[in-house]
């Protein structure tokens, strides 16, 4: 059979017997169409297909560059097509099983030294806001608290007199985290000089509050920090997580157990705290690249 009838047969079981969108349907045959293009003359008709041609595709894929889920969707919408054609009775051949490539994971985003340096220093401390901010900022980086853990934060949370806050995690797995000085004073500073005259003090016993006395919301607090970050002449593209990650790569630099980091940042699998091992070393071939150019 053409290859252009087999597509138009598929195309209709798609849409009759699957019940598939127009758009799915579309989507699977674009990339059933790249298949046949990588291919060009060499697959005019059903018999012109074999069990390697997939793995080979993907090879190729592969090589260009192509990220592993472009490449793992590009496979599977093939293989179905293949084997749709193998239940009609189309082809006979027998479709080996594939692996497809390991989705690999990014390295997360962070601020360098400096630039935390900076985007502490970005809030105003002569206005209420800015001593808000300053003081979430400050709390953050120094306990890498997720931004909903943070915005969620009541008095009753921090224990100010050994300055250790306690947060109820994911999981429902309640943690404890140091905040260091630094954060501590911050905080007091923003208690004692904004919050004190907040209209919701009395109403709520959440810590950060809007002008309108009602705690802040995690898209409040993503405007902020793009807003700080814009101040603070940080080019990169930032979010609330962006201090999370500042928070943990920072504390492995300075020599803190993998365990310790896992446990304050609450993880519950120490493989998702590993990826920051591969950005400090990342970090650390960068520099050594850096010395013997300069050597």
């Amino acid at each position: 059979m053409d290859i252009k009838e087999c597509i138009e047969e598929y195309k209709q079981y798609l849409h009759v017997e699957k019940g598939l969108s127009k758009n799915t349907i579309d989507s699977y045959l674009s990339d059933i169409k790249k298949f046949f293009e990588y291919f060009g003359d060499a697959k005019k008709t059903s018999e012109d297909l074999f069990p390697s041609d997939i793995s080979d595709y993907m090879r190729k894929q592969a090589s260009e560059g192509l990220k592993p889920s472009t490449i793992t969707r590009r496979l599977s919408a093939t293989r179905a097509f293949y084997m749709f054609l193998i239940r009609e009775n189309i082809s006979s051949m027998d479709i080996p099983r594939i692996d497809p490539p390991k989705k690999v994971k990014s390295l997360p985003t962070f601020l360098t030294y400096d630039e935390i340096d900076d985007l502490l220093a970005a809030p105003d401390k002569t206005k209420e806001d800015g001593l808000r901010d300053k003081a979430m900022f400050e709390v953050m980086y120094a306990t890498g608290l997720r931004v909903s853990e943070l915005v969620t934060l009541t008095m009753d949370n921090v224990d100010f007199k050994h300055g250790i806050v306690t947060v109820i995690g994911k999981g429902n797995k309640e943690r404890s985290v140091p905040l260091g000085d630094y954060a501590l004073g911050a905080l007091n500073e923003y208690i004692d000089k904004a919050r004190s005259f907040n209209p919701g003090r009395k109403r709520t016993n959440a810590i950060f509050l809007n002008r309108y006395g009602e705690r802040i919301s995690r898209q409040f607090f993503f405007k902020r920090i793009k807003k700080y970050a814009t101040k603070a002449g940080i080019r990169k593209n930032i979010s609330p997580h962006t201090i999370r990650h500042s928070f943990a790569t920072h504390m492995l630099e300075r020599g803190a157990e993998l365990r310790a980091v896992q446990e304050m940042l609450g993880h519950k699998n120490i493989s998702t705290t590993e990826i920051y091992t591969h950005v400090t070393e990342q970090r650390i071939l960068s520099a050594y690249d850096v010395y013997m150019k300069n050597k």
